[in-house]
């Protein structure tokens, strides 16, 4: 089972050996590729072999590069994830609108539960107006009491004056951490034979993400919880590899603890046995430990 989070932050030169990932640099590391579940290229000081990059396809291993600011910029996908890539897709392209439709709240219902839970874990009366809005919620959320939710839950989690348009160090930690389970959940997308620009909901012709920012929506609360924890001053290195930590926090899904990079691959499946089945029920949400 793939559980490593492997981050290159430094110069160095990475390729492929005997099953290993070899990093050299003063000192020569090896990984071996079994282990790692995502790979992130912090420094653009780093050169990797074609080799390398085709194993690491191969073995389905999520690979996140970053920009000279150290922020994730772009990630590898794979143009096939899964044998049946070809009838998956075709499959995909045929999900019904009520299917969707229904799947979708039935994800922004949870991801309102998720915010409301985080927001009585922190002793915000807020979380009553959220539990209101979880009633209020229509099929396929017409009228948007996921925006409405959405803005009453930040102000209450970082204050009255905070936006998420701000240039500050918060921001740029859910943003980071958003990154990170996106790239996440498109690994899974692909890996289960499907294609990331096809989404539920979002629907953006300049989105190449369109259904990882779907169902990666109930998971977010997990990085506003970490960064609420971590309040940054400021948000180099360190602050990254402690928001990184999200994929090894532990959370109830299918009656049984998973570690969160766990937890999407079980969820992502059934999301998508959903889809095929015309079965909202089939969908496991994960119950975290607040």
């Amino acid at each position: 089972m793939s559980w490593r989070t492997v981050v290159v932050s430094n110069s160095a030169k990475l390729d492929y050996q005997m099953g290993y990932l070899v990093v050299r640099r003063e000192e020569t590391v090896k990984v071996h590729i079994s282990e790692i579940y995502m790979l992130i290229i912090e420094s653009t000081a780093v050169s990797l072999t074609a080799a390398l990059l085709c194993e690491l396809t191969k073995k389905k291993i999520k690979v996140i590069f970053c920009d000279e600011k150290r922020n994730p910029s772009s990630e590898l996908v794979s143009y096939y994830g899964s044998h049946d890539t070809s009838v998956k897709v075709r499959n995909q392209m045929g999900w019904g609108n009520e299917i969707k439709a229904a799947v979708w709240t039935e994800i922004v219902t949870d991801k309102i539960r998720k915010q409301a839970e985080l927001l009585s874990a922190w002793s915000k009366k807020e979380s009553e107006m959220l539990y209101q809005y979880i009633e209020e919620i229509e099929y396929g959320d017409t009228t948007n009491r996921e925006g409405h939710a959405a803005k009453v839950y930040f102000n209450a989690m970082f204050g009255m004056d905070f936006t998420r348009t701000e240039d500050n160090s918060i921001n740029a930690a859910l943003n980071y951490g958003y990154g990170i389970i996106l790239s996440a959940f498109n690994r899974e997308i692909t890996a289960n034979g499907y294609i990331t620009q096809i989404g539920l909901f979002h629907d953006n012709m300049f989105n190449p993400f369109n259904l990882g920012s779907d169902l990666m929506e109930p998971f977010r609360p997990i990085v506003d919880h970490k960064v609420k924890m971590m309040k940054p001053q400021q948000f180099e290195h360190t602050e990254k590899m402690e928001v990184l930590k999200i994929l090894q926090q532990e959370v109830i899904i299918a009656e049984r603890k998973e570690y969160v990079n766990n937890a999407i691959k079980i969820y992502c499946r059934s999301v998508f046995d959903a889809l095929m089945d015309n079965d909202v029920s089939l969908i496991k949400f994960y119950k975290s430990e607040l």
